[in-house]
């Protein structure tokens, strides 16, 4: 589960609400992050449970690229108190959280995903940040959080991902990497858009067979695809023109460029271990801890929640 995603959303969806915990801090986002929390473990009864979150002190893609999510509004010092206090909470939860140095709840995702693969399990990435869409696989899918909450939000595997973007899931990074990305400040590779990337990487494989074709060939094969394809549907011919936006250097950096910042890690220790009975992250968690936990929040219809599907049932009288 990304964390701050859960937590964004949460503070500006019930900031009215001012919640303030048993010690008078600001709690409306930690409390609308755990329901979350709490509806998707109800949904998916998952027997581990992670949380990607982000190093604040760090960024090694900031580093790489200063302009990295600039322009992105300052965030409300009540938002900025509740970040740095989620993983706390989740920790005396007995949640796992992982917090890679110099990295993001992103690069957890991407580790979780392979995780899962390599150790045959099935996974489901919890967020609203469409980056996780590039490690949707037969194994892991994406619930993109949206308005409407858990229930209300889309559950997408390999094929509702080609049904919304027309690419398939082993493309969707490079995709990404042609469109870019506003969000983080990144612009797409001038010329191609949301139209002509799903149909490049359809049609020719991937953007390593792209440059390929540029290099060794003049781009033929390209243009021949491109203008067969055009005919077929009743356009004018455009070969020509994308071959020509695809043919230059600048094309070329600004897509590499875009894949390196927008690759998530895929090797980060997770510290998940199942074969360790207790061990944070695996479900159940002991009752008494998610008591004095989730009671501090002060709601205790989330209390009631969080004891009904994050503990054991108690044994029936015999």
């Amino acid at each position: 589960m990304d964390a701050p995603s859960l937590l964004h959303r949460n503070h500006h969806a019930r900031a009215e609400s001012g919640l303030l915990d048993r010690g008078g801090r600001p709690a409306w986002a930690l409390h609308g992050m755990l329901r979350q929390i709490l509806e998707a473990i109800d949904q998916f009864a998952p027997d581990a449970v992670l949380f990607g979150i982000d190093d604040r002190s760090q960024s090694v893609r900031e580093t790489a690229y200063p302009l990295y999510k600039a322009g992105r509004a300052e965030k409300d010092p009540a938002l900025v108190d509740q970040l740095e206090r989620a993983a706390d909470l989740l920790d005396a939860l007995g949640m796992l959280t992982v917090t890679p140095p110099g990295y993001e709840a992103d690069d957890v995702n991407a580790s979780a995903a392979t995780w899962a693969e390599e150790h045959g399990w099935n996974c489901v990435l919890v967020t609203s940040d469409r980056d996780a869409f590039a490690h949707i696989s037969e194994r892991t899918k994406v619930l993109r959080l949206i308005t409407g909450g858990i229930n209300g939000s889309p559950l997408l595997g390999p094929a509702a991902l080609r049904a919304m973007y027309g690419v398939a899931a082993e493309n969707y990074l490079e995709f990404a990497a042609l469109r870019g990305d506003p969000s983080d400040n990144l612009p797409g590779v001038p010329g191609i858009g949301e139209k002509i990337a799903p149909f490049l990487l359809s049609e020719m494989g991937s953007m390593r067979a792209v440059w390929a074709d540029i290099d060794h060939c003049g781009g033929a094969t390209l243009v021949a695809t491109i203008d067969s394809y055009c005919e077929e549907v009743g356009r004018p011919r455009v070969g020509a023109a994308v071959l020509k936006k695809l043919a230059t250097p600048e094309a070329r950096e600004r897509f590499e460029f875009n894949l390196s910042i927008m690759a998530g890690r895929t090797d980060l220790d997770l510290g998940l271990r199942p074969d360790v009975p207790g061990s944070p992250g695996l479900l159940p968690l002991d009752a008494e801890r998610v008591l004095r936990v989730v009671g501090y929040l002060g709601v205790p219809s989330t209390t009631d929640l969080a004891l009904r599907v994050l503990t054991e049932p108690p044994a029936a009288a015999t």
